[in-house]
């Protein structure tokens, strides 16, 4: 049997992809930087060996599945290549490994991560259902009916995917380093939607999700009357969110979710359709809904002291409107407090003044230095010039999360994309201390 050996394997979706084919009975390894991830616990709770980057990982008899982030330059895929062994990019290995199930790929700017995960949940309920969920997690399940995965727009790669049916939350101009406007964006999506086999599940109240075109059904959903599946009579209690929904305007059934924000209604929304037009059984989901405790870095929530310190991986203004939105809606009587590292310097540079509208819906924002990527590691702009545009904003550093102790009752988010976790995490050692 190949033994499947992983370049970067602590990345997302390559974590969450050895799962699934360790699961499945694979011979399953990776290789990384030493560097500590939240991605690697799940590797190392199923026994699948992470060892350090070396040329002599590589083996005859393996296929190598390579990480989006590592050229064929990287010393591994250079061995490999003199070797003549397999070379896949994730993209390519997800795309061919979906083809052996009823697929359903959840693509969008923002909300996949958590559509993924709440997908994967409610219909494990109803059939087994093996899942990649972009937040590191995956699991593969024998004799899988379906394959519920997250399709990423980032460098088209979602268009080595052919699925049977495709969510798709929203289209929003983001990644600047590659996309260059919302033109472009649609362009890809657009080619995404033709390469849909059954059908698809896309947001109608997003105004460039309805110029969609496809050669399957498209069913929409959304707030507004003119949707397929409409969420109507939205009410918040401190069990969370319940509201009906109507499938083209008759009155299907009543949901709950223990979520808040109108973002996570929509993503429900999103997932109570496919299981409909899959004829789930409706208990079964609305069960299901009750029972999802979210995915990894979204919302996560801590108790500490008299504070609710959450950690969310809100890097677009977009998200981080609706983080605040649901903390505001689950804390209405708090003050919400947002600590922020903006994610790459093209991101920030291109959404500079809309991050600043963002930020400005929270009571009081503290700013982190900016987080280059792997591709950039530096900008024209610095963080000073996000701190002007944000009245009373204050910078801090992991030394200096002191001052966020002052916050008496209040939700703290810590939100980003980069290694916001070490500054929560330097609060709560701090908090520990004390």
């Amino acid at each position: 049997m190949t033994v499947y050996h992983f370049v970067g394997i602590k990345g997302s979706g390559m974590s969450a992809l050895a799962q699934v084919l360790h699961d499945m009975g694979y011979v399953v390894q990776g290789s990384d930087y030493d560097k500590k991830f939240f991605t690697q616990i799940a590797l190392e709770n199923a026994g699948i060996t992470i060892l350090p980057f070396a040329e002599e990982n590589i083996q005859p008899g393996m296929t190598i599945i390579a990480g989006n982030a590592f050229p064929d330059t990287h010393p591994e895929i250079v061995a490999a290549m003199k070797l003549g062994l397999p070379i896949l990019r994730y993209h390519k290995f997800l795309g061919d490994l979906s083809k052996g199930f009823i697929s359903v790929a959840v693509t969008g700017a923002h909300g996949k991560t958590s559509t993924t995960g709440l997908l994967a949940h409610v219909m494990g309920g109803a059939k087994p259902t093996s899942y990649l969920i972009g937040d590191g997690t995956g699991k593969g399940i024998a004799k899988s009916d379906y394959f519920v995965f997250e399709a990423c727009e980032y460098r088209r790669h979602f268009l080595s995917y052919y699925p049977d049916y495709a969510i798709m939350t929203n289209i929003d101009y983001d990644h600047p380093d590659y996309f260059a406007n919302i033109e472009d964006v649609f362009e890809a999506f657009q080619k995404m939607a033709l390469q849909v086999n059954k059908g698809i599940i896309a947001c109608g109240d997003d105004e460039q999700l309805q110029g969609i075109q496809a050669k399957v059904p498209v069913i929409l959903y959304g707030f507004a009357e003119e949707n397929d599946f409409q969420a109507r009579n939205i009410q918040v209690s401190e069990q969370g969110t319940t509201f009906d929904v109507h499938v083209r305007n008759n009155y299907y059934e009543t949901f709950t979710i223990p979520t808040y924000g109108k973002h996570n209604v929509l993503n429900a929304v999103a997932v109570i359709a496919l299981c409909q037009y899959e004829n789930l059984d409706t208990e079964t989901v609305k069960a299901q809904l009750t029972t999802f405790t979210g995915v990894k870095r979204r919302f996560s929530e801590k108790e500490i002291g008299n504070q609710i310190v959450i950690d969310d991986y809100a890097h677009h203004p977009t998200e981080i409107t609706a983080t605040v939105d649901s903390a505001r809606q689950k804390y209405p009587n708090r003050e919400i407090v947002a600590v922020f590292q903006p994610h790459t310097y093209s991101r920030t540079q291109a959404f500079l003044n809309e991050f600043a509208d963002s930020l400005n819906l929270a009571d009081q924002v503290y700013l982190c230095e900016i987080f280059g990527s792997a591709r950039e590691h530096q900008g024209k702009l610095s963080i000073e010039d996000l701190q002007e545009k944000v009245p009373g904003a204050e910078l801090i550093s992991e030394e200096t999360t002191e001052i966020l102790r002052k916050h008496d009752n209040s939700v703290i988010l810590f939100m980003g994309a980069g290694d916001i976790q070490k500054f929560q995490a330097a609060y709560e050692k701090l908090l520990e201390v004390k």
